[in-house]
C-alpha cells in the first residue's frame, strides 16, 4: 500500500459525529500489547504500519509523515512508518526508540493500546514499564540477525512478568528474500531458548513491517506460510478478563473517603475476586473483621463489584482502616510477612547496595526495605545462575527482602497487584528497581518479639539519664575519634553511663569480614546501628565515631531510634586539612594507589544536610568541640 494511494480514507464518522464513533467502539474488548526485541528490529515501523492500515492516520498527520520521512526518515525518502511513534527529537535523529510510546487504534472487532518499547539495553527499564500492563507481547526479530541477547532479555522479562500470549514476529523477511528456510531456522533457535525459560507457547509469524506482508492481509510473497496475519491474531487473541474475578476478594485501600461526618468509606480498585453487601471481610495487617455495608460509586450503590472496578466500600462496624491496608475475604485472607524472596530487575545506573534502606511500594502502601546480597544473578543468554554480591543496571537476580513492618501480599504469579513492587531511592525519589515477590521466608513467620518486663525506659530511669546515640561523622583525620573520646571522658566524670563504638575498633571484631567497597561500608554502618540500638535499649548514651560517608545509611540509623534519641555531629574539616594531618598515613597510600575506595580520594563523602551539631576542627580545639557536644547532649535531656 502506498501513502499516495487515493483509497486511503479514515473513518468519516470521527469527524461527523464523535459521540456516535465512541458509542460504536464502547462495547468492544480492549487488548493491551507491547512490541519488544533488540534495537533496529523494526518495532516502531510495525506499529506505524498497523496505525496506517487500520485507518488511524488523518490527512494532516499523513502530510506531516511524508515531510518528516524526507527530512528524518531512514527509508530513502519513502514513507517511514516508525516516525508515527518515535516522537522525541533524539529518537528521530538517531532512528531509535528511547521512551515508551503508547498508541491507540481500533478495528471492527477490537480496540487496542500498543506500547512501543525501546530495544537498547540501557532502556530495558522502559521496556519493563510498558510490559507491566500488557496482555500480549509481540517479540520482533530481524530476519537477518536472528535471536540476539536483547531478544532473550526481553523474552525472559515478558515471561517473568506473566504475559502468556506471545507472538514471535520475524520481521524484515523482504531482506532475506522471504526465505522459509531462514524463518524456520530462527523459530527453531527461539524455541530452544523458550523451553529454557519456561515459556509455554508462542505463535511465530513471518512479516515485513515496511512492506506490509502478513500484517493485515496474507502475503503473496510467502505462500508457504498458512497461519494468521498479525492483526488477525491480535483481533482473536484471548483476553483473560475473568481470571482474577475467580479468586478470593482483595482490595488495597487507596483513600479513606470522608466527605462529611456521616460517611466514611474506603476507596480502591479491586485486584481480585467479587464483593457484595453483607460479605464478611478482614482488614490486613491488623486482622480486624467486619461486614461490607454498601458498595458506593459515583453512579450510585452497587449490588456487586468485581476485579478491575474502582469502588468505595463502607463497613457495618467502625474499625481502623487506612491507606495501604488491604481488605480481603474474611475466611480466605492473603499472607502477611516482613521477609520475602523476590526476583529483582535493577534499573539504576548506581549498583544495588545490600543493606541500604530503600523505599518499597507495593499496592498502595510504601514501606522501608533492605535487600540482602543476591542469592544469584541470572545470565539471560544461558539462564545460568551466577554468584554476585550486587546487581548493576538491567541485571536480574533473586534476593531476600526485609521490610520494616508486616506487609499483606500474594505471590506475583497469583496476583500481580499484591505481588509486584518497585524500589525507590530515599534521597532522589527515583525508581531504581522493579520486583516480583515469590513467597514469605519461613523465619518471618517463626520469629517473634519476646516481651520483657524491664523495658528501655526502665533501664534509662535506673541510670537517671535518657538513652542517646551521638553519631560522629566526617572525613578520616577530621578528629572524630579524638573528640568522641574526650566527650565520653567528660560524661563519665559526670556519672553518665556511656559506651564508645569506634570505627577502627569495631573492624577488629564485629566487622572484620568487611572491606571498604560501597556495599561493605553500607553493611558496616547497618551493623553498628543495630548494636547502638541494643545499647540504647539498655539505657546507655552511645557514642559512635565512623566516617559513615553516605546520608542514606546515617538516616537509616536515625530511623532505628526513638524520636529525639539520635544526635548527628558533623566534624567539619576540609579535605586538605584532614589530608595534611594524615595521622595514620592513609591519605598518602590512597594518593599513591595503594589504598582503594578511600573516602575523599576515590570514594565520595556526603556531608550531612541537617546535623544537630556541626563542629569545625579548624576553628575549634578538640576540647572546645567536645564541650559543645556535651552541652548538646545534656540540653536535649
Amino acid at each position: 500500500m502506498n501513502a499516495q494511494d487515493p483509497v486511503y480514507v479514515t473513518d468519516a464518522l470521527i469527524a461527523q459525529d464523535i459521540d456516535a464513533y465512541l458509542l460504536k467502539h464502547q462495547h468492544k474488548t480492549m487488548l493491551r500489547f507491547i512490541t519488544c526485541g533488540s534495537v533496529d528490529d523494526g518495532k516502531s515501523t510495525l506499529i506505524g504500519r498497523l496505525l496506517y492500515d487500520s485507518k488511524m492516520i488523518f490527512e494532516d498527520q499523513l502530510a506531516s509523515l511524508e515531510y518528516d520521512s524526507k527530512v528524518s526518515g531512514t527509508q530513502g525518502g519513502e514513507i517511514d512508518f516508525a516516525l508515527l511513534v518515535d516522537g522525541l527529537a533524539a529518537e528521530r535523529e538517531q532512528g531509535i526508540t528511547i521512551d515508551v510510546a503508547y498508541r491507540f487504534f481500533a478495528t471492527d472487532k477490537r480496540k487496542f493500546i500498543v506500547a512501543d518499547t525501546p530495544g537498547h539495553e540501557q532502556y530495558t527499564r522502559n521496556m519493563v514499564t510498558g510490559a507491566s500492563t500488557a496482555d500480549l507481547a509481540v517479540i520482533l526479530i530481524d530476519a537477518r540477525q536472528g535471536v540476539l541477547t536483547q531478544t532473550r532479555r526481553h523474552s525472559y522479562l515478558v515471561n517473568l512478568l506473566g504475559i502468556k500470549n506471545i507472538v514471535l514476529a520475524v520481521n524484515k523477511m523482504d531482506l532475506v528474500d522471504y526465505s522459509a528456510e531462514r524463518f524456520y531456522e530462527i523459530v527453531s533457535d527461539y524455541s530452544h531458548f523458550a523451553k529454557q525459560i519456561g515459556m509455554e507457547s508462542f505463535l511465530p509469524i513471518p512479516i515485513s513491517g515496511l512492506k506490509g506482508d502478513n500484517i493485515v492481509s496474507k502475503s503473496s510473497e510467502m505462500p508457504w506460510y498458512q497461519g494468521p496475519t498479525l492483526l488477525g491474531h491480535l483481533e482473536e487473541a484471548p483476553i483473560s478478563d475473568t481470571r482474577m474475578q475467580d479468586r478470593p476478594f482483595r482490595m488495597a485501600v487507596q483513600w479513606v473517603n470522608r466527605p462529611h461526618l456521616d460517611f466514611r468509606g474506603f476507596a480502591g480498585q479491586i485486584s481480585a475476586g467479587t464483593v457484595r453487601p453483607g460479605d464478611a471481610i478482614r482488614v490486613l495487617p491488623s486482622g480486624k473483621t467486619t461486614f461490607v455495608k454498601t458498595i458506593a460509586t459515583f453512579d450510585g450503590d452497587l449490588d456487586q463489584a468485581v476485579a478491575g472496578q474502582s469502588v468505595t466500600l463502607t463497613f457495618a462496624d467502625e474499625i481502623d482502616c487506612s491507606r495501604g491496608d488491604v481488605i480481603v475475604q474474611s475466611d480466605a485472607p492473603c499472607e502477611v510477612a516482613d521477609q520475602f524472596e523476590a526476583t529483582l530487575i535493577w534499573m539504576a545506573e548506581q549498583e544495588m547496595l545490600p543493606g541500604r534502606p530503600y523505599l518499597l511500594k507495593i499496592g498502595t502502601q510504601t514501606v522501608s526495605a533492605t535487600i540482602t546480597e543476591p542469592k544469584y544473578e541470572v545470565n539471560v543468554n544461558t539462564m545460568e545462575h551466577l554468584a554476585s554480591k550486587t546487581l548493576g543496571l538491567n541485571a536480574i537476580g533473586v534476593v531476600n527482602i526485609s521490610t520494616d513492618r508486616p506487609v499483606p501480599f500474594e505471590a506475583y504469579g497469583d496476583n500481580p497487584d499484591l505481588g509486584g513492587f518497585i524500589l525507590i531511592d530515599r534521597m532522589t525519589n527515583a525508581t531504581i528497581a522493579a520486583g516480583m515477590l515469590h513467597f514469605a521466608l519461613r523465619r518471618s513467620q517463626n520469629i517473634h518479639w519476646q516481651a520483657t518486663d524491664v523495658n528501655r525506659e526502665a533501664h534509662a530511669a535506673q541510670k537517671n539519664q535518657r538513652a542517646r546515640v551521638v553519631w560522629f561523622t566526617g572525613l578520616s583525620g577530621s578528629g572524630k575519634s579524638t573528640i568522641a573520646n574526650i566527650v565520653e571522658r567528660k560524661l563519665h566524670a559526670m556519672g553518665k553511663h556511656t559506651f564508645l563504638l569506634d570505627g577502627d575498633n569495631v573492624r577488629h571484631g564485629l566487622n572484620r569480614d568487611l572491606g571498604f567497597t560501597d556495599a561493605d561500608r553500607v553493611e558496616n554502618v547497618r551493623r553498628v546501628g543495630e548494636v547502638a540500638r541494643l545499647m540504647t535499649d539498655a539505657g546507655l548514651i552511645v557514642l559512635t565515631a565512623f566516617i559513615s560517608p553516605f546520608r542514606a545509611e546515617r538516616r537509616m540509623v536515625r530511623d532505628m531510634m526513638a524520636k529525639g534519641e539520635f544526635i548527628e555531629v558533623y566534624v567539619d574539616t576540609p579535605l586538605e586539612v584532614a589530608e595534611a594531618r594524615d595521622v595514620k598515613g592513609l591519605y598518602k597510600k590512597a594518593r599513591s594507589g595503594q589504598l582503594k575506595n578511600f573516602t575523599g580520594i576515590d570514594s565520595p563523602y556526603e556531608a550531612p544536610e541537617q546535623a544537630e551539631l556541626v563542629v569545625n576542627t579548624v576553628a575549634l580545639s578538640a576540647e572546645e568541640a567536645a564541650d559543645r557536644v556535651v552541652e548538646a547532649i545534656l540540653s536535649q535531656g
